[in-house]
């Protein structure tokens, strides 16, 4: 059985043409499936154009939010939820093409557990471009973990995998590095992103940073090594300062009170303590975060589903007996 995870926001333009790809590439593969589609809270008529499509194909499901609570809890809840063999992570944009997925299915006959996408041409701005891709490789190059360059969720884990990643409690999630965390057989299949078939962009550049500063604080505790690498040369440059002071001070008959160098030190050390206690503030702000131990999402409605909640799951969503 194959499991397909859409998370949607607001997508009731392309939810019509979004059915018709997926289930037409579904229909070739010749394996069992079923269509998860997470509703994060959406405002627009979205949720009853999936009443109609569950209508007349019961495979697909829904999961209906009672707020918005992001596109990463979206595919956490699809992944608690999923009952298949494999489970395919697919954005509910066409961004990334239906088109691909039997070749994640190859792999995955292969021996692969994890078979994500590699994206090698966008059709955004450039100003993402570049985003996106000074992201990823700062990412590579200071997180803990091996996080393949230009990757994004849209791929294929393995049932293991999926068991393994729905035992994490985080509040914070960065789906693709979690994926990348459990390890297995793991391999990419470079595709071309296309650009979004309608609507509006939903992850502006605030969300995005966002992502990018979960990623980033979730796999590697290199800004506060910096912070005291940092440190110990403002330490050793105000030193070496303060020692040409002193000998100025003491060979020199006429010394010209250096009132714009104090103010500038002055500054510049007020700001690399900003600095510092920014990024000791995020770590510990997502701590804070992790204690409360806060239920990740709260699940309103669920359509075509048998259980109340999937089995199991440790974490507390509200129960509906509505199916």
């Amino acid at each position: 059985m194959l499991s397909i995870i859409i998370p949607i926001y607001n997508e009731q333009e392309i939810l019509p043409e979004l059915f018709r790809r997926v289930t037409q590439v579904l229909e070739t593969i010749r394996m069992d499936y079923e269509v998860i589609v997470v509703n994060d809270g959406s405002t627009d008529d979205s949720l009853a154009v999936i009443h109609q499509f569950y209508r007349q194909n019961r495979r697909i499901k829904c999961l209906s939010f009672s707020r918005n609570f992001g596109h990463q809890m979206a595919i956490t809840a699809g992944i608690d939820h999923a009952q298949g063999d494999a489970v395919i992570i697919l954005d509910g944009d066409l961004q990334d093409p239906p088109e691909i997925i039997p070749q994640f299915i190859d792999k995955w006959r292969e021996g692969y557990d994890v078979v994500y996408g590699v994206r090698q041409h966008r059709k955004e701005s450039w100003k993402k471009r570049v985003a996106y891709a000074l992201f990823y490789r700062l990412l590579r190059e200071i997180a803990n973990i091996d996080i393949p360059l230009d990757s994004g969720d849209f791929g294929l884990i393995d049932r293991k995998v999926a068991d393994h990643l729905r035992k994490f409690p985080e509040q914070h999630r960065f789906v693709r590095g979690l994926r990348s965390w459990v390890g297995f057989r793991q391999t990419g299949i470079p595709y071309e992103r296309d650009a979004r078939y309608a609507g509006e962009v939903k992850y502006t550049f605030g969300k995005l940073f966002t992502l990018a500063l979960d990623g980033l604080m979730a796999f590697t505790t290199a800004p506060l090594r910096a912070v005291t690498i940092f440190g110990f040369i403002v330490s050793f440059i105000a030193f070496f300062s303060a020692m040409l002071i002193f000998i100025e001070r003491f060979l020199t008959v006429d010394v010209v009170p250096g009132y714009a160098t104090t103010l500038i030190s002055i500054l510049f050390l007020g700001g690399v303590q900003l600095i510092g206690i920014g990024i000791i503030g995020e770590y510990i702000a997502r701590i804070y975060d992790e204690v409360k131990q806060r239920p990740p999402y709260i699940i309103a409605d669920r359509l075509g589903f048998v259980e109340t909640e999937p089995p199991n799951d440790k974490r507390e969503v509200k129960k509906l007996d509505k199916v």
